[in-house]
């Protein structure tokens, strides 16, 4: 099932169970805007190129819109419309006034230089610059960006506007990033993890965690799980997959993969099939890379207590009532990695008052923001009967359709 039809669904659920009017359902449903744009650069050869841009503007109804852009191969205008709309419901979950958005473009950033990322992503900034704005929607990094490329949008965007540091997050330290941006993602996984096992009276200590993917986020949630006690049994990516049934030692995994660029060689573990991962045995299992890894295939053979879902629907529906037949718990990813774009608000905050925090501060009100949305997240369950995701999916709707409302939509 396709992420645009998933996310669908799970929308009119939570609608169901909200009881909303029929014609505001559909029209929360509809995004506010898609835009799509060619993007011609001359490539270093000299030869001319096209690539395809979207930026798709969901709602605005708690605020400017807000979310990724990636360059992957595969970007299509149907997946962008599927994340906007998530971002929509997780700004709402993390309760930062915000509304959803997503882009990309369909490009492969491994293939191009440094300069033709540069010239690709400053055409695309010159096609879009007047549909994004500080009080409009702002971007941040995704998959195949980086804080380089936040950097090269402002630049531009600034050239017609004026210095906007706070027309995109995630940029360097040095043009105006907040300091914790980079680990926001993983940290919040952490504190997310720690909220939804404090109310089965564990703590990560001691606990055996699998950790899918070993990017941004994986690295950084390992990092932390590692610190605190818990024991990392087996980590993997597309350069390979290696387990330790005593505990990998992450910090030496770490400067591995920094030095090598893979995972494979590590002599701190065994080498393992990348597709054993998934359903090796362990409390806690934390997807941290592509979409639909956990299917209907391999649901059934999940032994995880727990899932954290650090990708973005890495669990699709049909996979996700298996795990509920079993009595696995799955922590869903509008909550669970939300602690990006939280910090991504705590640095347009300090943007746009001219003042940096300390870091310290920054990861305390991270800290704060993700246990009360676990908290809100739980009286909806409670409210409505209801598991995790369909409580994180009630409380965040239902924010947007208040917030709608008291805007009145229909004049």
């Amino acid at each position: 099932m396709n992420a645009l039809t998933a996310t669908s669904r799970n929308f009119r659920n939570a609608a169901r169970l909200l009881g909303l009017d029929s014609k505001l359902e559909k029209s929360l449903l509809i995004p506010f805007r898609e835009i799509k744009v060619e993007c011609t650069i001359p490539k270093d050869d000299g030869t001319l190129v096209s690539y395809v841009g979207f930026r798709v503007q969901h709602d605005n109804a708690r605020g400017p819109m807000k979310g990724g852009i990636r360059y992957h191969p595969e970007v299509d205008l149907d997946e962008v419309n599927a994340l906007a709309q998530l971002m929509t419901w997780k700004t709402a979950v993390a309760d930062i006034p915000y509304g959803g958005a997503k882009g990309g473009i369909g490009c492969n950033p491994k293939e191009l230089s440094l300069s033709e990322l540069e010239r690709l992503t400053r055409v695309f900034t010159q096609k879009i610059h007047d549909l994004i704005g500080i009080h409009t929607d702002v971007p941040a990094p995704d998959m195949g960006t980086n804080s380089q490329t936040m950097a090269w949008i402002l630049d531009e965007y600034s050239k017609f506007h004026g210095h906007s540091p706070a027309v995109v997050t995630g940029k360097p330290i040095d043009l105006g990033g907040s300091l914790g941006r980079d680990a926001a993602t993983g940290r919040g996984v952490v504190f997310a993890t720690e909220a939804l096992l404090a109310e089965y009276g564990k703590s990560i200590a001691g606990l055996s965690f699998v950790i899918q993917g070993f990017g941004n986020v994986g690295s950084w949630a390992a990092q932390l799980i590692h610190e605190r006690g818990g024991k990392v049994v087996a980590v993997g990516d597309i350069t390979g997959a290696i387990r330790n049934l005593n505990g990998i030692d992450i910090p030496a995994l770490f400067k591995h993969k920094n030095e090598t660029g893979s995972l494979k060689g590590f002599h701190g573990g065994d080498a393992m099939e990348l597709n054993e991962l998934l359903v090796h045995e362990c409390d806690v299992l934390i997807p941290c890379a592509l979409g639909g890894v956990i299917n209907r295939d391999n649901a059934a053979d999940i032994r995880a207590k727990f899932i954290i879902e650090a990708a973005n629907h890495p669990t699709d529906p049909e996979a996700d009532e298996i795990l509920s037949k079993k009595g696995v718990v799955v922590l869903p990813d509008i909550y669970a990695n939300a602690g990006g774009v939280t910090v991504s608000y705590f640095e347009w905050v300090q943007n746009i008052q001219g003042f940096m925090w300390e870091e310290e501060k920054v990861n305390e009100e991270l800290r704060r923001y993700m246990q009360k949305a676990f908290k809100n997240i739980k009286e909806m369950c409670r409210t409505y009967n209801c598991n995790l995701r369909m409580g994180a999916f009630t409380l965040g709707v239902n924010r947007v359709a208040r917030a709608t409302l008291l805007r009145g939509w229909e004049a």
